[in-house]
């Protein structure tokens, strides 16, 4: 039997159903790319249709379509030699797809769809998540990246990339997707039979189509009692936690979502009290801070004994303690922000810490603790510019690692340059502790100039002295380098103390 999700795929975007706003935006953006020449990402839980309206819009363009998915081993070299090829105006057979990058025929355009933007990771991608940001920067052709949490991304991916968001599929929309499916396919069905499936996925509309081609397999009927009543195992999206808690649920539903979602305590606390601001009125967030600094308590006893049962009570207070000092229901829609330090998941973070507790020579947990908060205050926005570039020297961080840091756009000229200096430092540092062992080089060489690690020479010593085993390399002119100062001989030791 064919699979239903396959067989009744939209052809046309007018037939992606639950998602009218995200839809409409998909195709404007696709309609006005000449004018923007940004990929996008759609983002979402799966299932409910991100990848359909990808190959949906291309139908509806008449363009062709490049995929690269979760089951390719998606390192830089692949990224390059296919999506890359199609990026930069060819076909995969090596044509030139002509006119699609100048603006000329629209219908020559090649859609480049990658898949799990937000799941590259481990040695396989090595180089993955930069190649693609850099393929989003110089694409001659229009690339829609598919990704469940938009935020697993790396800020400097999402900050080339404009975002759409496709939500959970209700379940008022999922049931005329059954009842079409059920007449092309002959089945007679009870309507509560087909609410019931809807209901049971939670916004899931492939699911609910699996559901009911899994219910009617052998039948040319449905009713309820065909229906497995238990619902799907979904956990709840953290922006759908966010709207329970911050605007629209009671302080019992809102906890009841607390343990739907698949997240620690630490991080749903870290979450509600990073968006509260921009939902609550000034008098509701004052009783919400008491609930978050009581949930902080609670957390921080976990801690320090390690006994995970004391979670709940702090689940209690972020929860349903948030929800209980609003004042009803809020309306609208809100963009929430990522907590800027979000340990649990983000492997940049990881390796900043990593970088950090090596340089620093102290352990991770301190760097993580103590080290990096400080560099984030005293760095922020790349300010001052001279102590960023000199921390980004220290620790040796590249552009994803001083944004980080700093809270500023990867992809910013403003980042990079403090890169290039900071590298450009390195250099320096290196040859001014190299006590004097380049300098023989560049005076085999005959330069002019004598190495500065060889340059300061002390009173009284012996311009055309020869250099024996156990003297000090000789600078471009004969002189003797100096030996290390004191203060100096540590020079392997590198930390804060290095730009301080």
């Amino acid at each position: 039997m064919a699979d239903w999700t396959e067989k009744y795929r939209p052809s046309t975007l007018s037939e992606v159903r639950g998602n009218d706003k995200a839809r409409d935006a998909f195709a404007e953006w696709a309609r006005s790319w000449d004018d923007h020449r940004e990929a996008v990402v759609l983002h979402g839980s799966p299932g409910v249709g991100k990848t359909s309206a990808a190959h949906a819009l291309a139908n509806d363009m008449g363009w062709e379509t490049v995929e690269l998915n979760a089951s390719d081993q998606r390192t830089a070299d692949v990224i390059e030699r296919f999506a890359g090829r199609a990026a930069r105006n060819a076909t995969l057979g090596g044509s030139a797809a002509g006119g699609g990058a100048a603006g000329g025929d629209t219908a020559s355009r090649q859609l480049v769809v990658l898949d799990e933007a937000d799941n590259i990771h481990g040695n396989y991608d090595r180089g993955g998540a930069s190649a693609i940001t850099k393929l989003v920067k110089e694409s001659g052709q229009p690339i829609v990246l598919i990704a469940n949490d938009y935020y697993d991304m790396s800020r400097g991916l999402r900050n080339a990339t404009q975002e759409i968001e496709f939500r959970d599929v209700s379940a008022r929309s999922i049931v005329p997707v059954l009842r079409d499916v059920c007449r092309k396919e002959g089945i007679e069905f009870e309507s509560d039979a087909l609410q019931r499936i809807a209901e049971g996925n939670r916004g899931d509309l492939r699911g609910a189509i699996n559901d009911l081609q899994a219910a009617t397999q052998g039948r040319d009927s449905i009713t309820v009692e065909d229906v497995v009543t238990g619902d799907r195992d979904k956990a709840l999206g953290l922006f759908p936690f966010l709207d329970a808690v911050l605007k629209e649920e009671s302080a019992e539903e809102a906890l009841r979502s607390a343990y739907a979602v698949d997240e620690t305590p630490d991080d749903l606390t870290a979450w509600i009290e990073n968006n509260l601001l921009d939902v609550y009125e000034p008098a509701e967030a004052v009783r919400a801070y008491d609930f978050l600094a009581n949930a902080d308590v609670w957390l921080g006893r976990v801690r320090a004994t390690q006994n995970y049962s004391y979670w709940r009570y702090a689940t209690d207070n972020a929860a349903a303690g948030v929800a209980a000092a609003r004042d009803g229901e809020k309306g609208g829609w809100t963009r929430y922000g990522r907590p800027q330090f979000w340990s649990s998941s983000d492997a940049t973070a990881d390796e900043v810490v990593g970088k950090i507790a090596a340089a620093s020579g102290c352990s991770v947990a301190t760097a993580r603790r103590e080290v990096l908060p400080f560099l984030q205050a005293v760095t922020h926005h790349c300010k001052p510019r001279e102590l960023t570039v000199a921390m980004a020297a220290a620790y040796d961080l590249d552009e994803e690692g001083v944004a980080f840091v700093t809270g500023s756009g990867e992809s910013t000229n403003k980042v990079e340059s403090i890169v290039e200096d900071a590298q450009a430092r390195r250099e320096e540092l290196i040859e001014e502790h190299a006590d004097g062992a380049f300098a023989l080089g560049q005076a085999d060489r005959g330069d002019d100039e004598v190495d500065p690690a060889a340059a300061d020479e002390s009173p009284g010593d012996d311009a055309g002295g020869t250099a024996t085993e156990t003297e000090q390399p000789a600078s471009a002119d004969g002189a003797v380098a100096d030996e290390p100062a004191d203060d100096e001989e540590d020079d392997d030791q590198a930390g804060l103390t290095d730009f301080m």
